[in-house]
């Protein structure tokens, strides 16, 4: 029975997120973070954010760690209570032309552009990032499970790209992209082999396995 408790506590204490409110605790400090980027389908979207030093709640983590449910209570929650937020695509054709490292970071960097303040330090999700303007930046490696901003902007990245895919699966309802979000499931390919590829398809990326990438023929 000890060891039942022991292994239940470690098992609780591993579930709680504490995350940092600031890299260099300063209130002009952006996060941002992109959702996407590994689709065969659709954009590469990024959000950037801003909060208060008093912003806080129980739910927030890295997007990827929360339920749908937990990601769209915490959409609006996010919006109302931060200092300022941007959210930006860049959709296929861009990604195919600049390859999608190079669109997620210009996705990122368009979503720093709308916001109204102009921040005085921005700490990125993962290891990539070109300079924005003269500001400096920090790539933080998990970056969305460690600062509030950064775990904001990945909810926001990841509900606004969510919704979009769902618009697109009006449109060509056979991919199913109102579940997959554009992303490489059986069910996805198996699509892609009875229908082909659609103007929202990624055609630098290996869209079926033993396949050449589209963009080679």
């Amino acid at each position: 029975m000890k060891v039942f408790y022991t292994i239940s506590y470690f098992s609780i204490f591993k579930t709680i997120s504490i995350l940092k409110s600031y890299y260099l605790f300063m209130e002009g400090e952006a996060g941002t973070d992109e959702a996407g980027r590994g689709c065969l389908a659709g954009p590469v979207t990024a959000a950037a954010v801003l909060l208060p030093k008093n912003f806080s709640h129980e739910l927030l983590n890295d997007s990827k760690l929360l339920s749908h449910k937990s990601r769209d209570i915490l959409r609006p929650l996010i919006e109302s209570g931060c200092t300022s937020f941007g959210v930006a695509h860049v959709h296929p054709q861009a990604i195919d032309e600049i390859n999608i490292l190079n669109a997620a970071i210009l996705a990122m960097h368009k979503a720093i552009d709308q916001l109204t303040i102009l921040p005085e330090f921005i700490i990125v999700d993962g290891n990539r990032f070109h300079r924005y303007k003269a500001i400096p930046h920090e790539c933080i490696i998990k970056g969305d499970s460690k600062y509030m901003s950064i775990a904001a902007a990945s909810v926001l990245a990841k509900t606004y790209r969510d919704a979009f895919m769902e618009e697109l699966h009006e449109e060509y309802p056979m991919y199913n992209w109102k579940q997959n979000k554009g992303y490489p499931t059986k069910e996805h390919r198996e699509a892609i082999r009875e229908y082909g590829l659609t103007k929202y398809h990624r055609r630098s990326f290996r869209q079926l396995p033993g396949l050449p990438n589209p963009m080679k023929f």
